[in-house]
Order: structure tokens, then sequence, then C-alpha cells
């Protein structure tokens, strides 16, 4: 499969990346901002590609033109303002997903945020965040494409475990690895049972292989 990474040089975007190139199976393309990120990328074994999230849809669509499938694993970051959170976390994400569109491609994992459909659990102090995570979530269930919705608990640069709880919607929040939320869309990218649906997750006690196995069920 030639999936094309938005967002590769964030924290689980790079380590999506290599994930994805150590399992042989794939080409991976990496969606970067500024060319001097393109080395670390190419020796991990990824192709790069200089794609701006604030320029046009016909621009970033020829950035991921080609591929089977597209992550979207970007986010404005913590040190930036609610503007940039709109910009990148918002409408980056949507104009990423009008771009899929218009080339045919049909596979779409975005990397969300735990409980982002309840708007009871949000945290005050990243509401903003929320907000963005929200309505780009909402926008890619109303689109045409194969979409799976990974929603995280709180991102940890813990080793990961191996070992998650994922559900439609969980009761309970939790954290997790960004490792395993890694691993976890590995796994996804070709499982047609994922398919235009979200998932709640977090450190659990099952492989991720049997827990994203289960939902099947």
């Amino acid at each position: 499969m030639n999936i094309a990474i938005i967002g590769a040089n964030g924290q689980i975007g790079k380590i999506l990346t290599q994930k994805l190139v150590n399992t042989g199976e794939h080409q991976v393309t990496a969606v970067i901002r500024k060319p001097e990120q393109a080395t670390a990328f190419e020796q991990m074994g990824a192709k790069t590609a200089i794609g701006n999230l604030e320029g046009t849809v016909d621009e970033l669509a020829q950035v991921i033109q080609g591929a089977d499938a597209v992550v979207f694993a970007a986010g404005s970051g913590g040190s930036t303002g609610d503007d940039k959170t709109l910009l990148i976390d918002l409408d980056g994400a949507v104009k990423s997903m009008e771009a899929a569109e218009q080339f045919g491609i049909k596979r779409f994992v975005l990397i969300s945020a735990m409980f982002a459909y309840n708007r009871s659990k949000w945290s005050d102090s990243i509401k903003p965040y929320y907000v963005a995570k929200h309505y780009a979530d909402r926008m890619l269930e109303a689109s045409t494409l194969d979409y799976t919705i990974i929603r995280p608990g709180g991102l940890l640069n813990d080793e990961g475990t191996g070992q998650i709880e994922i559900g439609e919607q969980l009761s309970e929040g939790g954290s997790i690895p960004r490792e395993d939320v890694a691993e976890v869309i590995v796994y996804v990218l070709d499982q047609q049972h994922t398919y235009r649906k979200g998932y709640d997750v977090i450190s659990g006690k099952q492989s991720i292989a049997e827990a994203v196995q289960s939902l099947s069920n």
C-alpha cells in the first residue's frame, strides 16, 4: 500500500512512519512542512513531500496524488494559539479529506481525541482543541471516504506496551503511549471492519491485534 502521512514530523507521525517502513509491505511518503526535515525520513526509507496545510486543497491534492491511503497525524501543537488549532487541526484536516476525495483516495485514517464526540467531557483548558477535533470528525463522517477515526486518551512518551482497550465509546478515560497509537494505526489500515468507524483507545489488557480484531464481532 502507498501511504501518505500528513504531519509525519509530529511525534506520532515519526513513530508511525518508521513502523510502516519497517513492515516492508508499504511505500511511505512523509508529508512535511520544511525541506530540512526530509533527511531523517529518507534515512528511515520513506519518501518525502512538502505540503502546507494552510495552502489550497489543490496544492495538497498534488502532494498526496498516487497514494492508496492517507493518515492525518498533524496537529498545531501545545505552544501555538487557538488560531493555529483552527487552521491545522480542523481546516487542515478537512482540506486533507477534500484532497483525498479529489483524487479518489478512499482510505483515510484520522487521529482525533478521546471523547471528542462528547462535549460534557471536554477539558476547559483545551476546549478549542476539542472543538476542532469534534468538527473534523464530523466532516470526515459526512465524507465519502473509507475512514477510521482513532481517538487516543492522554498521550505518553513511554515505551509502547502493545496492550490496549478500544471501543466506539469507552466509558472511562485513560492514557496511552504514542508508540501504541502508531501501532494501532498500522494494524487498522487494511482492516475493512474498521471502515467508517471511530474508536476511543487507551492502554489496556488485550494485544493490539486481538483488540482490533474483536471489533468485528
